[in-house]
């Protein structure tokens, strides 16, 4: 390709609306254009890193005897109502009404549509087992999109489907797909971290998330460097506080006089007390139900644990109105002693507390030496808050470590969770019928592009790894005008499209600065660039874009080195 017929707009300046890296450097370097708000055109230097990771998904996938289809993004409301998600998958899903009044949904996921096919189609146990899998275009009304292609609006994904006869296929198909996804991130050149993570509105078995390290990362991943231990922050166990309640007695309750004190540090400030010894109360909307949840003043609450002992379709942190209404009081000044009209849920480390300090439902005023048990009953203790980083790891002791993450893939064990529901079965040896074992696997595509840049990169633009860069190699002559100069660059440029190198020749003219610029903003591998030296002494200035220094090499021997270092 010759850059003077390529659709390359690069920009100078980060765009205004761009909040990451990858947007900013993916705007700027013209990959990608925003139509709206969690909308992008992908540009043609986009389209081509999308189909190298693409290639390399469907590649893996084949090797593991998958076979790729292509499902209807518009699904109707009935299959969806048959697992009860119609409802549950919550505000995110686009849905639609067609002329006919019947109700459709733009595919957020694909696991009713593939159950329905299967169903369908599969009926004896010769049939099985079956992967399935498609790349496709998925759709999320996200309430914030944020970060540019990392949440979006509308994504690209590959979702991968396994059909088995018993839980021990699936367990082979799980293992097999966790092997797939790391040779995937290997071989686009991400530093993946697998770690165990929640199913969600998808799954609710055994489950990993491939986690792409990166700073913007909306995963935060709990790590243990001695046994490998990792785990999403939202599922890692907690450990329970060990408070000796014999060395301090129970005071009496005491309502004091809070002033201008509506955060755990104001209290805290206020009264001298240390956060540890305040109770953070917090009221969260279930359904249609209001609940109170308690932990202590230095933990944060973990929602997803509080939605496993609470089963809902939606949880959200309550409308101040809300509690208002509820308990006659507003935030600032919550606490439990009195709460008797709301289910009340606590951390495990609250059981544990004694003497502490907690709202007294009543505006500028708090109870000192609540104690729980005498003071308030709850309907559980449970483990409710987030991990901190430096906890002992659950399974060795040693102290943990975080770091932020993006989730570029996940793999769930499904079981009969939607073949129950649906009615997916199959006959067995016996003519007895069975239920098919299903898991579910998918990998953002888009994401993958993305987290790439975010992890890859450096103050002058993208640094792409060779197997998913646009183009390989650029090829630059300094002067346009210089005929000699031209007839080198060309000559290279057609010597290495014969040797299978994709390479772009910027034959623009422009100042050599702005060529430079432009290259190092693309991030291509290799650039070779062809100037006075290579006319005077048949030399050209070979330069690799993750590294700071070029060198000199002959004309002659120009297209071997780049051959040799592209495929090797």
């Amino acid at each position: 390709m010759k850059m003077s017929n390529a659709l390359i707009p690069t920009l100078r300046n980060n765009p205004a609306e761009a909040d990451t890296i990858s947007q900013q450097l993916l705007i700027r370097a013209g990959f990608i254009r925003k139509s709206a708000a969690g909308l992008y055109h992908y540009l043609p230097l986009g389209m081509r890193v999308l189909s190298k990771i693409e290639n390399i998904v469907r590649e893996e996938m084949n090797n593991f005897g998958c076979q790729e289809l292509l499902m209807p993004i518009v699904q109707p409301a009935e299959l969806w109502q048959e697992t009860g998600r119609w409802n549950a998958y919550g505000a995110e899903m686009f849905k639609v009404t067609d002329r006919h009044e019947r109700q459709f949904c733009l595919g957020p996921t694909h696991e009713e549509m593939i159950t329905d096919l299967v169903r369908s189609e599969v009926n004896s146990y010769r049939q099985l087992p079956l992967r399935l899998y498609q790349i496709q275009n998925k759709y999320r009304d996200e309430k914030r999109p944020r970060f540019g292609l990392i949440r979006g609006r509308e994504f690209i994904m590959k979702d991968m489907y396994s059909f088995d006869r018993d839980a021990d296929g699936l367990d082979r198909a799980y293992w097999d797909m966790y092997q797939a996804y790391t040779n995937v991130f290997n071989r686009c050149g991400l530093y993946v971290r697998p770690i165990e993570a929640d199913g969600g509105a998808i799954g609710d078995s055994q489950t990993h998330e491939f986690t792409a390290l990166a700073e913007i990362g909306e995963n935060t991943v709990v790590y243990c460097e001695k046994c490998g231990y990792a785990a999403n922050i939202e599922i890692a166990p907690c450990p329970v506080p060990e408070v000796n309640k014999e060395k301090e007695a129970q005071l009496p309750l005491e309502k004091v006089y809070t002033p201008d004190s509506k955060t755990i540090e104001a209290v805290g400030n206020y009264l001298q007390v240390p956060a540890e010894k305040c109770i953070k109360t917090l009221f969260f909307q279930a359904d249609d139900e209001l609940i109170c949840v308690l932990v202590r003043g230095d933990h944060e609450v973990n929602d997803v644990k509080v939605q496993r002992v609470h089963p809902c379709f939606a949880l959200e942190m309550a409308e101040e109105e809300d509690v208002v209404k509820a308990v006659g009081c507003s935030f600032g000044s919550l606490g439990p002693v009195g709460l008797s009209k709301v289910k009340i849920y606590a951390d495990l480390a609250v059981e544990q507390m004694v003497n502490l300090v907690c709202g007294a439902n009543e505006e500028a005023y708090h109870y000192i030496n609540v104690n729980p048990g005498r003071d308030f009953q709850v309907a559980g203790y449970y483990d409710l808050r987030m991990m901190q980083e430096g906890e002992p790891c659950p399974k060795c002791g040693q102290l943990t470590s975080s770091a932020r993450g993006i989730e570029v893939g996940q793999v769930f064990k499904l079981g009969t969770k939607y073949s129950e529901a649906m009615g997916a079965t199959f006959l067995d040896e016996n003519g007895k019928t069975q239920i098919i074992h299903m898991g579910c696997y998918g990998i953002g595509v888009s994401r993958t592009m993305a987290a790439a840049v975010e992890q890859h990169n450096d103050e002058n633009g993208i640094i792409w790894p060779k197997a998913i860069a646009p183009y390989h190699a650029v090829v630059v002559p300094v002067s346009v005008k210089d005929e000699q100069q031209c007839a080198i660059a060309e000559q290279i440029y057609e010597a290495l499209q014969k040797r299978g190198v994709e390479v772009m020749l910027d034959d623009r003219n422009e100042r050599p600065g702005v060529k430079f610029k432009d290259a190092d903003l693309i991030g291509y591998p290799v650039r070779i660039t062809v100037g006075k030296k290579a006319v005077e002494e048949q030399t050209v200035e070979y330069k690799l874009r993750a590294e700071a220094d070029s060198v000199l090499v002959s004309v002659d021997d120009i297209v071997e080195k780049t051959v040799a270092y592209i495929f090797s």
